[in-house]
């Protein structure tokens, strides 16, 4: 090949570099070009559809931009209460603040999550109801019976501090808003004149609509088309709580083993989980929980908790304690 041959080559491929460097220069000047607000209502939207704390990590991290104005209120206030749902392993100062921040934007969401994990696995009882307070005023159904079940039980406080007449009218108005646990609640309520005047066919028709309704949400969760229920919100709220239950008994497990009495179950000194698997609630106090009256050796934080385990476990395993 000649020289001239060559310098065509050579010019050719400089040129296509160009090109490519333009083109590349362009598209950046283009997103550049971008206002802030713009930006920051694709990231919220990003936010609001986020089905785990990853994907909003993902999205924070694709560039420089988005990291920053991953910050602003806007975007905090709108994430998803599954962009929310980080799990009690990966519990730091770092999580902690992000929860914080998008309570403090206005996400309700958030502002359940942090209060159910200060006031339960935390213990910081007031800061924890006042951010379930906070989210109840929103309007959160789920924040609105979780204050209903800490005034139900006194909890952080003491027997004396239970007000079961605004517990109840809590649990109504959480069961007008459509939580199915509120309204199997305010059914016993009603059913056995527990804060409210009796009428037990009235308080029969709650229990059976809340467990239509629980049938209608299952169907509707095993016909989706992927085969994956996305967690309820206080399902999030209550898995943190399980597995921060767990992480902590495995921590303290010698411990435990030691100081555990040897019949009888947990010592009148020793707090007690919730006997639904699926709640996590702990008791704030001795002897807060109820027993269940047949066998008396489960305990539950609300007759809604204990309807649920008689139909997963305990209605076998309360027969065999009969049986012995």
């Amino acid at each position: 090949m000649n020289g001239t041959g060559c310098n065509s080559i050579h010019t050719a491929k400089k040129m296509h570099c160009m090109n490519q460097g333009n083109r590349n220069s362009k598209s950046a000047t283009s997103f550049d070009a971008l206002p802030d607000e713009i930006v920051v209502t694709v990231i919220a939207a990003v936010a609001a559809s986020a089905v785990a704390p990853a994907d909003l990590a993902s999205a924070f991290l694709t560039c420089k931009r988005f990291w920053t104005l991953g910050k602003s209120r806007h975007v905090r206030n709108k994430v998803s209460h599954l962009g929310l749902a980080v799990r009690a392993r990966n519990w730091s100062l770092h999580a902690d603040r992000f929860l914080q921040s998008c309570a403090e934007a206005g996400n309700i969401d958030a502002r359940y999550l942090l209060g159910m994990i200060r006031f339960y696995c935390i213990s910081d009882r007031n800061a924890g109801a006042d951010l379930l307070l906070s989210a109840a005023f929103g309007g959160l159904k789920e924040a609105i019976y979780s204050l209903a079940v800490i005034v139900f039980n006194g909890s952080g406080g003491t027997r004396e501090s239970r007000d079961i007449g605004a517990a109840v009218a809590l649990c109504a108005r959480a069961a007008s808003l459509g939580h199915v646990d509120a309204l199997r609640e305010l059914g016993f309520c009603i059913h056995d004149g527990y804060g409210v005047a009796r009428s037990v066919p009235d308080g029969r028709r709650l229990i059976v609509l809340a467990k239509a309704r629980e049938m209608a949400e299952a169907a509707t969760g095993s016909a989706s088309l992927s085969g994956f229920t996305p967690l309820k919100k206080q399902d999030v709220a209550s898995r943190f709580m399980v597995e921060w239950a767990e992480r902590r008994r495995a921590e303290n497990k010698e411990g435990a083993d030691r100081d555990a009495p040897h019949e009888g179950g947990p010592s009148d000194g020793q707090l007690r989980m919730c006997a639904n698997k699926l709640c996590g609630r702990e008791e704030t106090r001795g002897r807060e929980f109820r027993r269940c009256s047949v066998c008396a050796s489960v305990h539950y934080c609300s007759r809604a908790c204990q309807a649920r385990d008689w139909i997963q476990s305990h209605k076998a395993n309360c027969a065999q304690e009969q049986a012995l």
